[in-house]
This record gives structure tokens, C-alpha cells and sequence, in this order.
């Protein structure tokens, strides 16, 4: 048997009295609805809930996935279609505030997807706050993120990429131990990336067994995330497996141009990355910020990597 989705949904501020409540459940069932029937139609992959919703009875065999579940105000004002002719605009801030939140579930649709937990195609996205309601059509073969994360996809194994990405996105929000850490993990082109670095602990991956050893395996997770709170870098190869930890990049970062405000870290992971032809995923220790350099330069920055969760 198929298992089916089930949702539904209010969103409020809490003041409001039993019939105020009832009523904004009713509406709000009517949007939910209203995204599902759109999904349904137009055969979409994913249907993502942005807001304080909750679920009830509204079915669908489309999957169903909850992001901003820590949030509860996310669109002060919607921007509406004008009949084909553009944008109705009220403010620059609104307008602002707008576009920012439905970047952000542009992106967790695109983590999603290279993750590996929402397959291609459109998704539709339904975006709630105290007094406002979007539905969003999102393709993902146009998303930038995706794109990018493809062209990674040339050098690497999808499987390894996908690996690397999800190490890198729990190391940003969580942290270890309760503590915020940065970590750089260098893949592909091993031989040159050995060549060009000098380790600064003994190497923890020398001598472990392949199965030991490779990041697509999910069981060595924790150890990596373990050894990411030491300094240096991860050698990775194309195909996954961890070569060592605890290295020190030789290179000339002459010529690098990166943002302002960063560290060594990403100066030498962009450096290594012009010089090889690996991929160097970063994860910022401050503000746990995700950046992929690429032939020298930042060509993903991910201010904020949140995921979803399955309704």
C-alpha cells in the first residue's frame, strides 16, 4: 500500500479566540489545499511548508517536507503577479524582505535536492506568516544552487559530493559538542593535494581499511566530524576516500580574491583549488557559513544551511 501524506494547516499569533482560530484554520486549509491540488497538477516532486503550520487531513502521495519550523513570522508582505505584466510593488522593504525569504526556501529546496531527498522538477512552496500566504512554483533544474553543485558533480561523485554536504551542513548548524567549528574538506586530484601540504598531527586515516576510511559510508560520519575540530584540512579523493586529516595546505595565496573579513581557511582552500583541480568545501567556524571554491574562486556561499522535515 501507498503510504500518503498527510497535511493541513493554521498559522497564528496566538491571541486569538476560539471562533478567530477556527476561522483561521479554515483559510489557511484552503491554502493548504490549494498548493496540494497545484503539486498534484502539475506533477510536482516536493511540496515544502514554510510557517507555524500544523498537520491534519489534507492527503497526498507527494512527499511533504516542514522548513523555518523555528520561526514564526517569515513574509511581513507578499508580492503578487499583475496580470503578466511584472510586479506590483509596494515598498523597497517589503519587496526585499519578500525575495529574501523565498531565496531561502529556493535553497532548502536546492539542499534538499542535492542531498539527494527530492528529486528533479518543480516544487511547490507555500510560505506563511501571522497575516500573509504565498505559493511558490520553484524548478529545480533552474536553481543556481543545483546548477553549481553539478558542475561539481563533473570532478566528483555525486555520492561523495552529497557526503561532504551533509558533514558540512551538520557541522554548521550543530557544531560539536556544543561548540561552533570550522572545518575545510579538499576533494578530488589527491596526489597534487598531498604534494602541495605537510601534515600537522599524525595522520588518523593511515593504515584504516577502505571501509574505514570513506566518507560515503554514513558510520564514518562522526569520526570526521570528530577530527574536524582540529586545525588543518580533509584529503578526499573523487571517489571518497578520506586520505588524511590534520593537513597544512603549501600554498601561494598571491593573487586570490576572496571576501574580506576571511580567514586562512578559505584563502588557501580557494588557493589549492586554482592550482589542482579539486573541490574545496568550507565550513566558516563564526557563523557556520557553507562556501564550495572552485578553480580559485567562491562559486557557493550558503549563508544559512537549514534543512527540512519530513511532515
Amino acid at each position: 500500500m501507498e503510504q500518503k501524506g498527510i497535511i493541513a494547516g493554521y498559522y497564528s499569533s496566538g491571541s486569538e479566540g476560539t471562533g478567530e482560530r477556527e476561522d483561521c484554520m479554515e483559510k489557511n486549509n484552503v491554502f493548504i489545499e490549494t498548493a496540494v491540488n497545484l503539486a498534484e497538477g502539475i506533477g510536482s516532486s516536493a511540496i515544502i511548508l514554510a510557517g507555524d503550520f500544523c498537520f491534519e487531513d489534507v492527503r497526498t502521495n507527494i512527499p511533504i517536507y516542514h522548513a523555518f519550523s523555528d520561526q514564526k513570522e517569515l513574509i511581513d508582505h507578499l508580492i503578487f503577479s499583475n496580470g503578466g505584466k511584472g510586479v506590483r510593488t509596494f515598498t523597497d522593504k517589503m519587496i526585499n524582505q519578500s525575495y529574501h525569504k523565498l531565496e531561502e526556501l529556493e535553497n532548502i529546496a536546492a539542499i534538499e535536492h542535492v542531498l539527494g531527498n527530492i528529486s528533479e522538477g518543480t516544487v511547490v512552496g507555500l510560505v506563511g506568516s501571522i497575516d500573509s500566504c504565498a505559493i511558490v512554483v520553484h524548478n529545480l533544474k533552474e536553481n543556481e544552487m543545483v546548477k553549481k553543485i553539478r558542475e561539481c558533480e563533473e570532478r566528483i561523485s555525486p555520492q561523495v559530493v552529497r557526503a561532504v554536504l551533509s558533514i558540512c551542513f551538520d557541522v554548521a548548524t550543530k557544531g560539536r559538542e556544543g561548540k561552533k567549528v570550522g572545518t575545510a574538506l579538499i576533494v578530488g586530484d589527491v596526489d597534487e593535494v598531498m604534494h602541495r601540504s605537510h601534515p600537522l598531527i599524525i595522520n588518523p586515516y593511515l593504515g584504516q581499511t577502505p571501509e574505514d576510511s570513506n566518507i560515503i559510508e554514513e558510520h564514518n560520519w562522526e569520526s570526521v566530524k570528530e577530527l574536524a575540530q582540529l586545525d588543518g584540512v580533509f584529503v578526499i579523493s573523487e571517489q571518497g576516500r578520506i586520505h588524511a586529516a590534520g593537513r597544512y595546505l603549501d600554498v601561494d595565496a598571491r593573487d586570490i580574491n576572496i571576501d574580506k573579513g576571511l580567514g586562512g581557511r578559505h584563502v588557501s582552500a580557494a588557493a589549492i583549488t586554482r592550482d589542482t583541480v579539486a573541490v574545496a568545501f568550507i565550513v566558516s567556524e563564526p557563523g557556520g557559513v557553507v562556501r564550495i571554491y572552485k578553480d580559485g574562486k567562491d562559486i557557493i556561499c550558503i549563508d544559512s544551511p537549514q534543512r527540512c522535515m519530513s511532515a
